[in-house]
């Protein structure tokens, strides 16, 4: 392997947010964004782990970014700050991080250095003190763009930080975007892992809603097109064979962290001078994200945790030469669970399709349809038990006891899993 080779950096980025310059796709989306900014809105980005978002908003910050959408990046103050880092969280800590990255951000420019400096000093940071800050902001002709990522943290109450004071602080900023003068000179976008109106506070009928003046935006999984422009990213000589690039769509459906995964592993064993196979190349891509998997897993409640395994074992039903339990009335679970199925395919995690007049539904990565398989295969009659009160409000006793059999055949035979991780390395070089 010649040294220029074995120097080259790879193109795709794991556990970390992608540069700028790597970002791919996304088009309508950012789109939406800048219409947002330009307006002085509000946006509300939403999506599960791996989906993208930190990587949209620091692309969001990009000055040549705004200079392809005809925006002067001069008269905008942009302060990127994530949510999960201040702990615990507490609204003056919050305030206090965000007059410290302004700082940081205005450099030998800052116009607010006396206020910012008296508000630090002071023994609480209050909402009148960043309208002064907006106002005085407003009267250089410029405006504060904060990006919030891991929005959730701030709609989490803790030991420190109260569900009342929770209701003040949203309110308080609700009325700063949309009620006060300096309304005019302030954008937010913010990101988290569900949409606002599952997280948070209670509303009341009596009041309106926190999050009411945010456009809500859920980040979908890459589509063919977006898919081919992040492969493109590999370089020529890598060479990639057209049965490989369906591995990838298979395996990753779409999820831009799975697709950086595997967009890295394969750039290396080129780098490396190795000889890539389906099969390992699978292999080696399971064990690199099975850590993402166990993360989505834990964000699902237990009814979507149920239908995810009745979906695997439905198609795993259908791979087998011949039939070894019994299914059959999965369709009318289906049916009465339409709501929790229609957010797992909103958040691009399964997909239906019609086939002969009836609704199917699968997986849109085929690795995580493997993941859960091996979630059922390590679980027990204990672990069924603790979601039996679960199990009873979805189905029938009938059908609670074909769930059974279908999860202690699975036990008996883990051998069937095993033969389904060769079916994605056949299935795919078909």
């Amino acid at each position: 392997m010649s040294e220029t080779l074995q120097t080259l950096r790879n193109p795709f980025y794991v556990g970390a947010p992608v540069p700028p310059e790597y970002f791919v796709g996304r088009r309508s989306a950012i789109a939406v964004a800048f219409d947002q900014i330009y307006n002085r809105g509000h946006l509300a980005i939403w999506g599960n782990t791996g989906i993208g978002k930190s990587s949209f908003l620091q692309f969001l910050a990009s000055p040549q970014v705004w200079q392809e959408h005809g925006l002067n990046i001069d008269e905008a103050i942009i302060v990127s700050l994530n949510c999960s880092l201040i702990v615990p969280f507490t609204p003056d800590a919050f305030w206090q991080e965000f007059l410290s990255l302004l700082q940081e951000q205005l450099g030998d420019e800052n116009f607010l250095q006396t206020d910012i400096d008296k508000f630090l000093n002071s023994e609480e940071v209050t909402i009148r003190n960043i309208r002064q800050i907006l106002q005085k902001t407003g009267q250089r002709n410029r405006f504060l763009l904060l990006l919030l990522d891991n929005y959730e943290d701030a709609l989490s109450p803790n030991k420190n930080y109260t569900e009342a004071e929770m209701q003040v602080f949203l309110s308080e900023f609700r009325n700063l975007a949309i009620h006060s003068k300096e309304r005019y000179y302030l954008s937010t976008v913010v990101t988290s892992r569900k949409r606002l109106t599952e997280l948070g506070p209670e509303v009341y009928p009596s009041s309106s809603p926190w999050y009411n003046h945010y456009l809500f935006l859920s980040l979908q999984p890459f589509n063919n097109r977006e898919i081919s422009e992040l492969i493109s990213l590999m370089p020529a000589e890598l060479n990639l064979l057209p049965e490989l690039r369906q591995v990838i769509q298979e395996m990753c459906g779409g999820y831009p962290a799975l697709l950086q995964n595997a967009g890295y592993l394969i750039y290396n064993i080129w780098r490396n001078g190795q000889i890539l196979n389906i099969e390992t190349f699978a292999q080696e891509f399971y064990k690199a994200t099975k850590h993402i998997f166990q993360d989505w897993w834990l964000s699902f409640n237990e009814t979507e945790q149920i239908l995810l395994m009745l979906i695997a074992l439905s198609r795993l039903q259908g791979r087998l030469n011949q039939r070894r339990y019994d299914l059959s009335d999965i369709d009318i679970v289906f049916s009465q669970q339409q709501r929790a199925l229609s957010n797992l395919e909103e958040q691009g995690f399964i997909r239906r399709a019609e086939q002969q007049g009836n609704i199917l539904y699968q997986f849109t990565s085929s690795m995580m349809e493997f993941w859960v398989l091996k979630e059922i295969e390590s679980s027990d009659d204990g672990g069924l038990a603790q979601r039996q009160r679960v199990v009873l409000n979805l189905m029938s006793r009938k059908q609670v006891e074909q769930i059974q059999s279908a999860f202690r055949w699975l036990w008996q035979n883990k051998d069937a899993s095993e033969s389904f991780m060769t079916w994605i390395g056949r299935k795919l070089a078909d």
